[in-house]
């Protein structure tokens, strides 16, 4: 615990007062442009990978970004789609997946999640994945899991009634991104987001 009080130490000494102006604007105002559904996983930082400053996403962090079929029933997942697209009417949402997933490994090495219930019922919000997956014959790959689950979580957001009228009026795009943790390369599905390094 030390660790996180010594950071909020230094947050507070030498973080805070470079961005005092932007907290001050941020303690009266809040118009994310973005929601980003993101992997809980420790090592994937949506404001680091996307180098935004505070109050410019929108965060939903799940096991193996997964988003529920739109239920009609009241969640945080749910609830926090909602609020983000009618109240704060962000302009993007990003599903982003990434590389070594914990979530998607189990499913794709079929792991034994008898001591861990809850989670397993959680996965279950990933059997369109596998059957995306087995359709291309990678079931069993990670990687290729982690890609069609990415595909999968976009059709489950786009059953959210307001997710579904943004996107008829032409309010918002969806993006399925994938982030490779030993690289540091995005993804979009379909495209590269890789920066070419300067020239020397």
């Amino acid at each position: 615990m030390q660790h996180l009080v010594d950071g909020v130490r230094r947050f507070q000494q030498g973080v805070f007062p470079a961005k005092a102006e932007l907290f001050a604007r941020l303690a009266t105002a809040h118009r994310p442009r973005t929601l980003f559904i993101g992997c809980s996983d420790a090592r994937v930082v949506p404001e680091l990978i996307t180098q935004q400053d505070p109050g410019e996403l929108f965060v939903i962090r799940t096991a193996g970004n997964l988003v529920p079929a739109h239920s009609g029933g009241a969640d945080g997942v749910a609830a926090s789609i909602e609020y983000a697209v009618d109240a704060l009417e962000v302009s993007d949402v990003v599903v982003c997946g990434h590389s070594s997933c914990g979530a998607m490994t189990a499913l794709a090495e079929r792991q034994d999640l008898s001591a861990l219930p809850t989670t397993a019922a959680w996965l279950r919000h990933a059997d369109a994945s596998l059957a995306r997956a087995a359709a291309a014959g990678g079931n069993h790959e990670v990687d290729v899991l982690v890609r069609h689950n990415v595909l999968a979580q976009l059709a489950n957001l786009a059953t959210h009634p307001s997710v579904a009228r943004a996107v008829a009026s032409g309010r918002i795009a969806l993006h399925g991104w994938v982030f490779d943790i030993a690289t540091g390369v995005v993804t979009e599905i379909g495209h590269d987001l890789t920066v070419p390094a300067p020239a020397a």
